[in-house]
């Protein structure tokens, strides 16, 4: 049995590190962090949610999936508070929570607020590949 999980082990690590190697990079808006991105002309999706609102509470986990499919390794999440980043919202002329924009490096490419639908979302994630 011992033998086993020391064979084991390494087998694990290897998978959970391979697991996040193929996640999209997360991270809370940062107005340098998004112009380097676009001027990398990467893939970025910007997600404006608020903590009390059932329909991004929805949508969360249905954009973790789709993040950690493999094709969207190179997607870039910028995750915006509704309720704390009025001028941000104002930039990007946003006026609703659960509002995803999308953009292939510094052109937008699709918009979407209060979608629910794991097919219609992967859709949107796909205008910015």
């Amino acid at each position: 049995m011992i033998k086993f999980l020391k064979l084991m082990i390494p087998v694990a690590i290897t998978l959970i590190c391979l697991s996040f190697a193929n996640a999209a990079e997360r991270s809370t808006f940062d107005r340098a962090a998004f112009d380097n991105a676009q001027n990398a002309n990467k893939s970025v999706l910007v997600y404006v949610s608020a903590p009390w609102c059932p329909t991004c509470k929805a949508q969360k986990p249905i954009i973790e999936k789709l993040a950690s499919n493999p094709k969207f390794k190179n997607l870039q999440i910028f995750d915006v508070d509704f309720d704390t980043s009025k001028d941000v919202l104002a930039s990007f002329k946003v006026n609703k929570q659960s509002t995803l924009i999308v953009f292939k490096g510094k052109d937008e490419t699709g918009r979407s607020t209060g979608d629910t639908s794991e097919k219609s979302l992967s859709d949107l994630l796909d205008k910015s590949l």
